[in-house]
């Protein structure tokens, strides 16, 4: 059976790559009818955000990437599976206890040398290390890629593989964990291929089989260079925040390393377990279009039946605007929205009278405005056919030019020059609130 997993750490924000690690492992085990793991690798407790592993929890279940087996490894390291592997790698001379004091890498840099001094001290207590052997090649054959990477064993360092503290680094604990829950199939970000070798003779020690590894390319910045977590616009939270839908933004990072084999670009998670394929699996760097993201987010919002992008406007907005004015207002907008969060700008008119700067009105706004609600104001029958006859009437009668009627009352009645159907906006804004926008605009008769 394929198995496949996706191990975040929780310390801190979903990034937009750990949703694309997250689904593509998702889909090659799903697309077999294999099982998809969730392992929470929470050893480095320092760094762990409370409220960390709900979030990723949450997250997951939201873009629908149920998983079928869960693991914690904090709650697997009191069982010792960790510090045995360890002991067995001493044991058998491929590992050594060092008791050199542990350095703080971004505060004092990286260490330059690859052979600890403690390896051949035959310590008996410390930190556990890799004794990683000279002049060897270490290699395997990257599914994603599709070629053999290898590194000759004398660049790679003795790298530390259980903690003083008895917490294992991911180096051991990775391996131990994927041998001990069978997986068949580990994707990862590109910048775990310099920890490989470790892995690789990590495995080889332990008289483990290794699973299928495959790196996945890195996303970029538009500006050039990798797409970064410090950037808080790329973090899931963030562009549901900004009115994006978990739909489209899945829909988006299903493309952001992954091509299908019909140019088609609409799908659903369901459609694309179906289709999933490791061969389309990119080697080239994608970038992050967001420019593409808005389009692909405008077409899902579309999708959504009216009655039920009121609810999302609704919720995104966090009840500011009325529910009823939304479900009015919605089918004149949709249309036009590319995000949830341009509803505001859309429609924020129906329910705030705006602030109109007179110098967009034209040189005939007073003849057109004074016509027009002499029109409105004559109805008997408040609807759309009514006003739509009465208004052009007026033009005809007037002689006015049909746009610059129409711009100047949509200007007085919104304040702004491009909005949705200014005949439609007025029915909902009803007869009193038109009339009084329209008047309001006229000079002061003295």
């Amino acid at each position: 059976m394929v198995r496949s997993r996706f191990a975040p750490s929780p310390t801190g924000g979903f990034h937009i790559g750990n949703l694309r690690t997250a689904l593509y492992s998702y889909a090659l085990a799903k697309h077999e009818n294999g099982e998809f793991v969730l392992r929470i690798e929470d050893t480095d407790k320092k760094r762990e955000v409370e409220g960390g592993v709900e979030m990723i929890k949450t997250t997951l279940e939201m873009f629908g990437l149920i998983w079928d087996k869960y693991y914690v490894q904090s709650e697997r390291q009191k069982t010792g599976i960790y510090e045995r592997a360890a002991k067995k790698l001493v044991d058998s001379g491929h590992a050594f206890y060092c008791q050199c004091e542990a350095k703080n890498a971004k505060e004092k840099g990286y260490s330059k040398v690859l052979r600890d001094p403690c390896r051949d001290k035959k310590l008996k207590s410390g930190a556990v290390k890799l004794k990683v052997p000279d002049n060897e090649r270490v290699g395997f054959v990257d599914f994603v890629l599709g070629k053999e990477v290898s590194w000759d064993s004398s660049s790679v360092a003795d790298a530390t593989l259980l903690k003083s503290d008895g917490f294992p680094t991911y180096h051991l604990a990775v391996v131990v964990d994927d041998s001990d829950m069978g997986i068949t199939h580990a994707l990862r970000g590109h910048d775990w291929m310099p920890s490989t070798p470790i892995h690789i003779l990590v495995y080889k020690y332990l008289g483990y089989k290794m699973p299928n590894l495959g790196h996945l390319t890195d996303i970029l910045d538009p500006g050039g260079g990798k797409l970064s977590k410090r950037k808080g616009s790329v973090s899931v939270d963030a562009m549901l925040a900004e009115g994006y839908l978990p739909e489209a933004v899945l829909n988006f990072v299903m493309l952001l390393g992954w091509a299908p084999k019909d140019n088609r670009e609409i799908f659903t998670l369901e459609e694309f377990v179906k289709v999933f394929d490791v061969g389309g699996l990119q080697k080239a760097n994608p970038v992050f279009d967001r420019n593409k993201l808005d389009w692909m987010n405008g077409e899902y919002v579309r999708q959504v039946k009216s009655e039920k992008l009121k609810v999302k406007i609704y919720d995104f907005y966090k009840g500011k605007y009325g529910e009823e004015m939304i479900g009015r207002t919605v089918p004149l907008v949709k249309t036009r929205m590319k995000k949830l969060s341009d509803y505001e700008e859309l429609a924020g008119f129906f329910f705030e009278r705006p602030k109109v700067d007179r110098k967009m009105l034209g040189n005939n706004a007073e003849s057109h405005l004074e016509a027009a609600a002499k029109v409105i104001e004559g109805l008997e029958d408040w609807n759309l056919e009514k006003l739509n006859e009465g208004l052009m009437k007026v033009v005809g009668e007037n002689g006015f030019k049909t746009g610059e009627f129409f711009m100047d009352l949509r200007i007085a009645i919104t304040g702004r020059k491009f909005t949705p159907p200014i005949n439609e906006s007025m029915i909902i804004l009803g007869k009193e609130e038109t009339t009084s926008r329209i008047r309001k605009c006229l000079p002061k008769k003295t």
